[in-house]
């Protein structure tokens, strides 16, 4: 298992969020919006400028990630991104492709053509070959598809050559933030079932950033209930602002 301590990297001068008008996408632009000196923030409809700007998006790009124009000129000097695109249950019955993967891919593919350091992923639990986790069956069940299309995604980020992150949350509420977060390796056989608030899914993202530790690594994450495994208490870096971090408490299940 990986160290999942210590160090630091400087928060990005520019962060792209991709799926800003999301509702753990507004939580990222509220949380990044007097940490990161630019939020650049991604939608498809130019009705939703005002909404991303009172969020905190200091930039607003309109642009469709499964027919893009110019993704380009949105990339233009991004250090990282944070991805929270979702498709919903109608985008099942009617679609042929999804944001979470073909949408995913391309702007995987402009990171790299514009030289992003960094890119982070809110997936899902059960994302993936492995099935065992409980909460798998329930997902693949319902979102089967999009299922499949957020593993295709994970795939084009972990053989990009950028640093990145994968989080694997569990079943997201619009609960408060209670800086309350348990995460575990998906390499650890460990396999977390519980909820999770899409402020705290930001809130972890926003940590990965400037975490060395967290880079390059795919996790699951839940708030409640703890899980029955053994958990260690550590921190990763959170931005603060003015190129500086501060330490968070964060949960790691692992084995004994």
């Amino acid at each position: 298992m990986s160290d999942l301590t210590a160090g630091s990297y400087a928060p990005p001068q520019t962060l792209f969020v991709a799926g800003a008008s999301g509702d753990t996408g507004r939580a990222v632009l509220r949380l990044a919006e007097s940490r990161i000196p630019t939020v650049r923030a991604l939608t498809r409809s130019g009705e939703k400028r005002s909404m991303l700007h009172q969020a905190g998006a200091d930039e607003v790009v309109v642009d469709n990630l499964l027919d893009p124009d110019d993704l380009g000129s949105a990339l233009a000097d991004v250090d990282a991104i944070i991805s929270t695109v979702g498709s919903t249950l109608s985008d099942i019955r009617s679609a042929d492709r999804f944001v979470d993967g073909a949408g995913t891919r391309a702007l995987v593919d402009a990171a790299l053509s514009a030289g992003v350091d960094t890119f982070c992923m809110e997936s899902a639990i059960g994302v993936g070959d492995d099935s065992s986790n409980p909460l798998a069956t329930v997902f693949n069940t319902i979102i089967g598809p999009i299922q499949a299309a957020k593993a295709d995604a994970e795939a084009a980020i972990r053989d990009a050559s950028f640093r990145h992150v994968i989080l694997r949350p569990g079943v997201l509420t619009n609960g408060p933030r209670t800086d309350i977060a348990t995460i575990a390796e998906t390499e650890s056989d460990i396999h977390l079932w519980g909820t999770i608030s899409r402020a705290d899914v930001a809130r972890v993202l926003l940590a990965a950033l400037v975490t060395p530790a967290a880079q390059n690594n795919t996790f699951e994450t839940i708030s409640v209930p703890r899980p029955m495994a053994d958990v260690s208490n550590t921190t990763w870096e959170f931005p603060t602002g003015a190129h500086n971090t501060e330490k968070i408490p964060i949960s790691v299940a692992h084995k004994s």
